[in-house]
């Protein structure tokens, strides 16, 4: 097997400096275009490859990056953040960027701080946006390129979402259109955006509709299993039409509580998520919910953040690729 070569070697063997050598190499500087040329075919026919350590060094950069998730992450959440990382590793496997994973919370974030002040990454990936976003605050004191996953009302911060305002409401479109009247929302923290991004979603389709919203049928800050319990005991009293759950996990909790009480669903209430994910695959009925590409969306946030770090204007993204699955848990 062929020995590696170095900058060193090629310098010598073509009889120019390995400031020439580099400029070639990085496409950077002044050279000329036979000089140029010369490197790079010398370089192809020797598989010449630059060492990752020593181009860091010269460029100081790292080329790694931080994907950031949320310390109170529940297993349920696990979905969506793993579509998300596997879209961000092939985008930056193929750009040259190792990932590294941090976990913060909106009050305590002392190893974001840490990893961003002893300059171990190039730029971060924040996986979800928060009404009072503390953590998103201090990256931008701190001047490291960074993109949210999810939407802000902070127009300095770059965002790539997934058009959750634009599907929630289609859903709630069509379950309005399907003749439901009296339909209940139930939803989680008030305090993360996409919960407040779902909701106002959930408002334009009764807008649209000029049906108003019956304020005593929502239902937010109710993740918890025992109070989903007694508001599903509450809909089934005042004969709701159906009940739109925020996400899988919500969807997955109001399905048990109707199995377990012997509430038959379509038949005695209607359901239905706003997310879907492996949580509802195997749910007996099958249930309408919303589908959503979470792999491209950490793979467009991996892209926009290199271009970040590469000096390009970027810009937020929207991507309004989505799927509304109608099954049997709203015929």
């Amino acid at each position: 097997m062929e020995d590696k070569i170095t900058i060193d070697d090629i310098a010598r063997e073509l009889g120019v400096s390995k400031t020439t050598v580099s400029r070639a190499v990085s496409g950077k500087g002044r050279i000329s275009d036979e000089t140029r040329t010369r490197v790079l075919n010398y370089i192809e026919a020797h598989n010449y490859r630059p060492n990752p350590m020593a181009k860091g060094l010269a460029q100081k950069k790292t080329y790694n990056i931080a994907v950031v998730w949320p310390e109170d992450y529940e297993a349920v959440d696990l979905p969506f953040f793993q579509k998300c990382v596997l879209g961000v590793n092939k985008v930056t496997t193929e750009n040259g960027y190792d990932i590294l994973i941090s976990f913060v919370d909106n009050e305590k974030f002392h190893n974001l701080r840490r990893i961003v002040e002893n300059q171990k990454v190039d730029g971060v990936i924040l996986t979800r946006t928060l009404i009072n976003d503390r953590p998103a605050e201090y990256l931008k004191v701190s001047g490291i390129p960074f993109v949210a996953i999810g939407s802000s009302d902070d127009k300095e911060i770059i965002q790539i979402d997934n058009n959750n305002f634009g599907a929630c409401r289609e859903l709630t479109g069509i379950l309005l259109s399907k003749g439901m009247r009296k339909l209940a929302i139930i939803g989680g923290d008030i305090n993360h955006v996409i919960t407040r991004t779902r909701y106002n979603g959930f408002l334009q389709a009764f807008e649209d509709k000029e049906i108003e919203v019956d304020q005593s049928l929502v239902f937010l800050n109710s993740s918890d299993p025992i109070k989903i319990m007694a508001i599903i005991d509450e809909l089934i009293r005042r004969k709701v039409d159906g009940v739109i759950c925020m996400d899988d996990a919500i969807a997955g909790q109001v399905i048990t509580k109707c199995r377990n009480e012997d509430i038959r669903i379509p038949d005695d209430i209607r359901v239905a998520s706003f997310y879907n994910s492996s949580i509802l695959k195997n749910m007996v009925p099958s249930v309408t919910s919303l589908n959503f590409d979470d792999e491209n969306l950490g793979a467009v946030a991996a892209r926009t953040l290199i271009d970040k770090i590469e000096g390009k204007t970027v810009k937020n993204r929207i991507e309004t690729s989505y799927e509304v699955i109608l099954k049997d848990s709203t015929k």
